[in-house]
């Protein structure tokens, strides 16, 4: 394999890389190749990846070591260090990290760099406490934006494609980043981010997008606003959504194709670790995310004892980034549960399954265990039900209730939409083992966002 060798230049003008993990993305990148074809990176081997992600891997610990305090105190008082990892298994003797340790280096404490060289900040909302603070330098910006560019690719855009971004642009990683790989791809991205339905419709039946990228939820919503405007949205420019930032079911996949006559593809990525990009899905294959294991190490976990599971068996994500120089990440709990599966198209890259939930997502009633995405998958399965559905949970009597909000569909009337009901109340007690209230709303009634969507509801004392 061809491998660029040149040093980059440091600030003073000699030839010495800023630090340990621009070193080893030097020693071990591949030479680029033409941005319609994929990288050389993705096709190889698990043998070569396995490779690159040690050299880098040791040097995003030295990094972190000795740039970062809260990473030296914790591997201090864990008694591990960077010269402890030489092979790929020794990273199960480090200790994880989460939110709660990059909130408590609010907010630059956790950067590796100076602040000179950080070029751009993001951010969670902070809804649930500090919020979390992403840094890049220019070197990671460059990195986010070609990863994108490959996942996009992978999902079938082209170089000349006209792009309808509406992930949202701020300090949500989703619009900027998607930007910038849209625009490395050689495509023409229209920025117009979230909200503003109509003119979101206008804009896509003038400006003919081929692609549109935004969260699975708010395709459904503008599918509903492309018929309220008596408009057919399989009559659309739409060919590919590149969909993300939020779990979807192959029902609601399903769902979305038949509604735009279109390729409905996954993407993922978190604001901590890089934010859209770090896998995508084939366009051709559809087969769940392959994850970019060159810039990554993903593992699975059991969230309850810590115990990195074997290819196949389902469990929590966890994620080490192997080419970030201002924010190093290692052993992030995801707390997205799946699984990670042997590579398919891109052979050396393994693939994560669907995400059934996030481990602190997770509801609890009476005992049993659900998930959103399993009433999502059990009410798609019903015809006369919308894909737009709330779950709202109260206590009556020290009893825990939970109540299925969800709408009909606009052309089934309402008494065969009312026995739809019942029949999800009962599948519900059959698959998941809860009984629960169903309300059946009328269509366009309940919320709908154009970023994450809330699902649940939790009117429960605490």
């Amino acid at each position: 394999m061809s491998i660029a060798t040149a040093p980059e230049t440091s600030a003073t003008g000699g030839q010495q890389p800023r630090n340990a993990v621009a070193a080893a993305i030097a020693a071990t990148e591949l030479a680029p190749t033409n941005r319609a074809k994929p990288d050389a990176a993705e096709l190889l081997s698990t043998e070569e990846i396995e490779a690159i992600q040690l050299k880098r891997l040791q040097a995003t610990l030295r990094h972190a070591y000795d740039n970062i305090d809260a990473y030296r105190e914790l591997y201090d008082a864990h008694g591990v260090g960077p010269d402890d990892l030489q092979s790929l298994e020794d990273l199960a003797k480090f200790p994880f990290t989460d939110k709660e340790f990059l909130r408590n280096a609010y907010p630059f404490k956790s950067f590796a760099v100076p602040m000179d060289e950080v070029r751009r900040i993001h951010a969670s909302s902070g809804t649930t406490g500090k919020p979390t603070v992403v840094g890049y330098t220019e070197g990671d910006i460059d990195r986010w934006a070609t990863l994108l560019a490959r996942c996009l690719r992978y999902s079938g855009v082209r170089p000349g494609d006209i792009v309808h971004n509406a992930y949202g642009y701020g300090l949500f990683t989703g619009g900027l980043g998607a930007h910038y790989g849209i625009e490395k791809l050689g495509a023409t991205v229209i920025p117009m981010s979230g909200g503003q339905t109509e003119k979101q419709i206008q804009l896509i039946q003038d400006f003919k997008p081929r692609v549109i990228l935004c969260t699975p939820t708010y395709l459904l919503a503008l599918a509903d606003a492309f018929r309220n405007a008596g408009l057919d949205p399989r009559e659309s420019s739409l060919e590919i959504g590149v969909l993300g930032a939020e779990p979807w079911t192959e029902e609601m996949r399903h769902e979305i194709e038949q509604a735009f006559n279109i390729k409905a593809c996954d993407i993922y990525g978190l604001s901590e670790v890089m934010g859209p990009g770090v896998g995508g899905e084939s366009w051709a294959n559809q087969d769940g995310c392959t994850l970019w294991e060159d810039h990554f190490r993903p593992e699975i976990i059991d969230p309850m004892t810590e115990e990195v599971l074997p290819l196949g068996h389902h469990g929590e994500l966890v994620f080490t980034t192997l080419t970030k120089e201002a924010l190093p990440i290692i052993r992030y709990r995801t707390h997205d549960l799946t699984r990670l599966l042997p590579g398919t198209e891109r052979s050396g890259h393994r693939r994560m399954g669907r995400i059934t939930g996030r481990s602190d997502d997770m509801i609890i009633l009476r005992g049993v265990n659900l998930f959103p995405t399993q009433i999502e998958e059990i009410a798609l399965g019903i015809e006369g039900l919308s894909p737009h559905f709330q779950l709202e949970l109260t206590r009556l009597n020290r009893m825990d209730q939970m109540t299925v909000h969800i709408e009909r569909r606009p052309e089934t009337p309402r008494e065969q939409a009312e026995q739809a009901a019942a029949e999800l109340g009962r599948q519900i007690k059959v698959k998941i083992g809860s009984s629960c209230q169903i309300n059946l709303a009328e269509p366009d009634t309940l919320a709908r966002s154009s970023g994450k969507l809330r699902r649940v509801y939790d009117k429960r004392p605490k």
